[in-house]
């Protein structure tokens, strides 16, 4: 088997396996689970993904990718990463401004995977993917688009009134 199909076998599998456990366990427990709890927790799987900073160590280290589809990859992951963080502190002090930065990090965190995406079949980046590479690409990756899926399932359904409830227990 090759490095690709490899790699296209384990993320199609990480896919389904994520898409199972989603729909069973973390979907039903967002219809019940606060709100604001719910949406924060999605979001601290976004948190990390200053971890792609790693593609410019990566590349010094085998992984063949171009200077502009590295800076691509890192700097687009990173403000991902900070619309999360903020997204967590809005919603964490119940701030009106939860929503619009939710969407904010909705439309960034989308453009930015897919355009990971067509980068990396583009420059065929699972060719010289391994190590933590791999695994981003193979696990981390798609766990980034099941979460984003169903964040954007739980803001379709609606929130409450920010102003009108306290800030949720999350310590």
């Amino acid at each position: 088997m090759t490095p690709t199909a490899a790699a296209l076998l384990a993320m199609t599998l990480s896919i389904a396996l994520m898409v199972a456990a989603a729909a069973w366990y973390v979907a039903p427990w967002l219809k019940v689970a606060d709100w604001a709890t719910g949406l924060t927790v999605l979001l601290w799987v976004h948190a990390f993904r200053y971890v792609a900073l790693q593609i410019f160590s990566a590349q010094m280290f085998g992984f063949v990718v171009s200077d502009a589809g590295r800076n691509q990859i890192a700097w687009g992951d990173v403000i991902a990463a900070l619309l999360a963080i903020s997204a967590i502190v809005a919603l964490r002090h119940w701030n009106r401004l939860a929503v619009p930065i939710l969407w904010l990090f909705v439309a960034a965190a989308a453009l930015d995977l897919a355009n990971s995406t067509i980068l990396g079949i583009r420059e065929q980046l699972f060719q010289s993917a391994s190590g933590v590479t791999w695994l981003i690409l193979t696990f981390y990756v798609p766990a980034l688009w099941v979460s984003l899926a169903l964040l954007v399932w739980r803001l379709w359904l609606g929130q409450p009134a920010l102003s009108a409830r306290k800030a949720p227990d999350l310590a």
